[in-house]
């Protein structure tokens, strides 16, 4: 597994924020952010998003780990935030295939209550390793395209949830 402390120095490091108002609480925004087996519910697969698998512990909780394929690479993830109903926060290094290095990705939700619903903030911190250097562009576009799918997704299920 790889931790924070052994990753290799990075080129370069962006954030990917994204935010969206839902009609629904934030409790049960963050109960489904935290619904590992329910993601399938709302989250289609994708090129980049192939499900969540081996999870260690259900309920998700603080310290829980989970490992994401995808035809790149693998995203070995731990929940490293868990304050319930209002942050959550993953951190899922990507070990890319054929020896492409390591690309650190932190996934933050920050839930408010607004109203009658909740404002949602998520933020994907993105690091890429040298070697990726060249092609940063490219694989940026896939995180932040990723990204925002991923909070529509959220948003167009949780806007369906009773009140």
């Amino acid at each position: 597994m790889v931790t924070r402390s052994n990753l290799p120095a990075v080129a370069s490091t962006v954030e990917f924020p994204s935010e969206a108002d839902v009609t629904c609480s934030a409790g049960r925004v963050f109960d489904l952010i935290i619904d590992f087996d329910g993601y399938s519910r709302w989250l289609t697969t994708s090129s980049a998003y192939h499900g969540t698998h081996e999870i260690s512990a259900n309920p998700v909780t603080l310290g829980t780990t989970y490992r994401e394929p995808g035809p790149l690479g693998v995203r070995n993830g731990e929940v490293t935030e868990f304050e319930r109903p209002v942050r959550v926060g993953f951190h899922q290094p990507m070990t890319m295939k054929y020896g492409a290095g390591v690309i650190d990705v932190t996934v933050r939700y920050t839930l408010r209550p607004n109203g009658d619903g909740t404002h949602v903030r998520r933020v994907v911190t993105v690091g890429l390793p040298w070697q990726l250097k060249p092609f940063a562009s490219v694989v940026l576009a896939q995180f932040r395209d990723e990204s925002a799918r991923t909070l529509a997704a959220l948003k167009a299920y949780a806007d369906k949830q009773p009140r």
